[in-house]
């Protein structure tokens, strides 16, 4: 089997900073979280509007020293609130940060009514994925060597042109953070399988083996019409590690049915609002036993 990272993943929604920090900072602690994730919401996406939110890429930064030596992500910002030039402008700065070990992971965006509070446009599915794919496009080249001479680069782009642009500073990252994708559709999937270094299941599917088993799937035969190999490619499944002890039995469980379906990073959705105490308690009840199991 291939090796399977373990991640934990904390929701920015309803919790105080302080809270959060500390719960980031006992994380660090913990060999056997390789990587730490946020979602991205400017509002809360259990409510039809409104709710508290911290933003997501200021508050990666700001958590990104409390889990020195690990991957940092996101799972996944939504290519509607940012420019993909803004977006690489900052990816760089975190990466930076991180030795090289930021992810950034990109949706099409879905929440209507944080869009519309704040006055963002969120066009249909079809042209969501379009300014995706164009999305993708303008950050690889951001994170080009190309970005980072004088003459920048130019991009004739639909929704996104460059004109002599440059990303200077750079990336750490000899070609920019890893792109993971969070399509799920026929479009979405094709891109990922053609332009990413990775997929995400969605948090909403979270324990869903059978999901992703049929998205991984759909993944491969995508590869195969793209002509690509999956070698370094990491399909991560999300998998809730909250409630009580019998909860955490079955995330050992479930974690380990997404392996046996193909994850090769499996997060571990925490009770974030339980503070410090929730990452320990996922770590030793869930984390560490299935590295044993995974381990056999």
């Amino acid at each position: 089997m291939t090796a399977v990272s373990i991640g934990f993943k904390t929701s920015p929604q309803a919790v105080d900073w302080a809270t959060l920090d500390a719960l980031w900072a006992a994380a660090g602690e913990f060999d056997v979280f390789d990587a730490g994730w946020l979602n991205d919401h400017l509002t809360d996406p259990g409510q039809e509007r409104g709710g508290a939110s911290l933003e997501a890429i200021s508050l990666a930064a700001a958590l990104a020293h409390r889990v020195p030596g690990k991957r940092l992500g996101h799972g996944v910002l939504s290519n509607t609130f940012r420019h993909p030039a803004i977006l690489a402008k900052a990816a760089a700065v975190i990466d930076q940060q991180t030795g090289g070990r930021f992810i950034l992971g990109l949706g099409a965006g879905w929440h209507e009514g944080e869009h519309e509070v704040f006055g963002l446009t969120l066009p249909p599915i079809g042209e969501r994925i379009d300014r995706l794919t164009s999305a993708v496009t303008v950050l690889r080249a951001l994170f080009s060597d190309d970005a980072q001479r004088p003459e920048g680069i130019t991009l004739d782009d639909p929704f996104y042109p460059l004109r002599g642009a440059t990303n200077l500073p750079g990336p750490r990252r000899p070609g920019g953070p890893p792109i993971w994708l969070g399509g799920q559709k026929r479009r979405g999937i094709a891109l990922a399988a053609r332009a990413a270094d990775g997929w995400i299941a969605p948090g909403n599917r979270a324990g869903d083996v059978a999901y992703f088993r049929d998205r991984r799937d759909a993944l491969l035969r995508a590869f195969e019409e793209a002509g690509r190999d999956t070698a370094g490619f990491e399909f991560a499944a999300q998998v809730s590690a909250q409630g009580d002890a019998n909860a955490r039995r079955e995330a050992v469980r479930t974690s380990l049915e997404m392996t046996r379906a193909g994850a090769t990073h499996v997060i571990l959705a925490l009770p974030t609002a339980d503070g410090p105490e929730a990452v320990r308690t996922v770590a030793r009840e869930v984390a560490v036993p299935l590295q044993d199991q995974l381990a056999r």
